[in-house]
């Protein structure tokens, strides 16, 4: 069996914990029936120890078969990670999607995204990086509450084919548990109706695709500048885009990567000057992706 799932950038700026869209940057899962359990690991993670010792996909993989009642068996287990780990790009996300997809598929059942996405929500209690890596596209996602808590209320949106992105992506990473942390308890009234008028606004014009508005509707009171002053070269990494072509530029999930929303005709002037400024980063282009979980190969 093979499967893939995106990376993702969450939070957008003001949308913290609700909104997020699928990039086309992919781990790859093989999984294939052995006569013992065997891990292989490949580019992001590779030859990392505990990766192998203590695995994410194989722990949720199997818990998920258990809870479908599903006895244990060996499988060979093959990942080719491409989302870089702890930079806020849905790693986690991945694992996790992809782990629960794989149960599904050994276990008989159809690949339901929307089951899958409940299960995920287990795992990761804010659906801003699941949602978009199970379906792809530019999502706003919400959890339900009361009789209906357990559940995401999600909308998709599939973005347009001219638009890029440019990742820049520090060497090193931000604990998104520390990160969280730093964060208030409490937000005046004022900082609230400034991050709920912009992620209405930014939800708005990327539906309505009034790219002029990004800048301005992406700016955030809630997380961005904390989350930022942990690694204070990431102001000028914003900075430098919005001034050199992007649209929009976000810390990505909690970071440290950023997130850096262009026209196609414009991502060749703005990954050049940001890999020039920034020469010890990883500067990536790439496309979005409204594709979100895959199975490439059903056959174990």
């Amino acid at each position: 069996m093979l499967l893939s799932v995106p990376a993702t950038s969450a939070n957008l700026g003001p949308g913290l914990d609700v909104l997020g869209l699928s990039l086309d940057l992919r781990n790859t899962f093989s999984i294939t029936r052995a006569k013992t359990i065997s891990i292989e690991i490949y580019d992001e993670g590779q030859n990392v120890e505990r990766f192998i010792a203590d695995n994410m996909f194989v722990k949720i993989f199997y818990k998920t078969l258990e809870s479908l009642n599903v006895p244990k068996s060996p499988f060979s287990f093959v990942f080719t990670n491409q989302i870089p780990i702890s930079r806020g790009m849905g790693s986690s996300s991945a694992v996790i999607v992809g782990a629960i997809a794989a149960a599904y598929k050994v276990a008989g059942l159809q690949l339901d995204k929307e089951e899958i996405l409940t299960r995920a929500l287990t795992q990761e209690p804010h659906p801003d990086n699941i949602t978009p890596a199970t379906f792809g596209g530019f999502n706003v996602a919400m959890l339900g509450v009361g009789a209906q808590r357990g559940r995401v209320f999600h909308l998709k949106h599939n973005m347009p084919s001219y638009l890029r992105a440019v990742m820049v992506i520090p060497d090193r990473p931000i604990s998104t548990k520390y990160s969280r942390q730093t964060l208030p308890k409490r937000y005046t009234s004022n900082d609230v109706i400034f991050n709920m008028s912009r992620t209405s606004l930014l939800t708005m014009a990327i539906t309505q695709e009034r790219w002029d508005l990004l800048a301005l509707a992406s700016k955030d009171r809630f997380h961005q500048e904390r989350r930022m002053r942990q690694y204070p070269i990431l102001f000028s990494v914003q900075k430098c885009a919005l001034e050199n072509g992007a649209l929009m530029s976000t810390l990505s999930g909690s970071g440290s990567s950023f997130f850096n929303l262009c026209l196609e005709d414009d991502m060749s002037h703005l990954l050049q000057t940001l890999q020039k400024k920034f020469y010890r980063f990883r500067v990536v282009p790439m496309r979005l992706d409204n594709e979100g979980l895959q199975l490439l190969d059903e056959r174990l």
